[in-house]
């Protein structure tokens, strides 16, 4: 059992910052690719970037500048930087990591998800 847990979302003021943390936990032989995904009311989930396990990152051109990915190895961990926030980055933002469990095969986990919202 692998589990993914979300904390750091909130209200911001437009221009105010946020940091979100993901920690994966459970039945980890290693953790692959992370990354963060958003989905605002009524629109489909995007990606907002990515993260190898090398550390080579990839982002969505509307952050690009703005949110920074990273990760703790040691920890199991992804974080997002967002600064310079706009109204429109308002979403649920979501964890997301291909793990390889103890099982020796890699699978696609998701967190539950954190409420983001941009707003004066």
């Amino acid at each position: 059992q692998v589990q993914l847990v979300e904390s750091g979302g909130g209200l911001v003021q437009p221009g105010g910052s946020l940091r979100l943390s993901c920690a994966a936990s459970g039945s980890i032989l290693s953790v692959n690719a992370m990354g963060w995904y958003r989905q605002a009311p009524g629109k489909q989930r995007e990606l907002v970037a990515t993260i190898s396990s090398g550390g080579s990152s990839n982002y969505a051109d509307s952050v690009k500048g703005r949110f920074t990915i990273s990760r703790d190895n040691a920890k199991n961990t992804v974080y997002l930087q967002m600064v310079s926030l706009k109204p429109e980055d308002t979403a649920v933002y979501y964890c997301n990591a291909n793990i390889r469990t103890w099982s020796l095969r890699s699978y696609d986990y998701w967190g539950q998800g954190t409420q983001v919202t941009v707003s004066s």
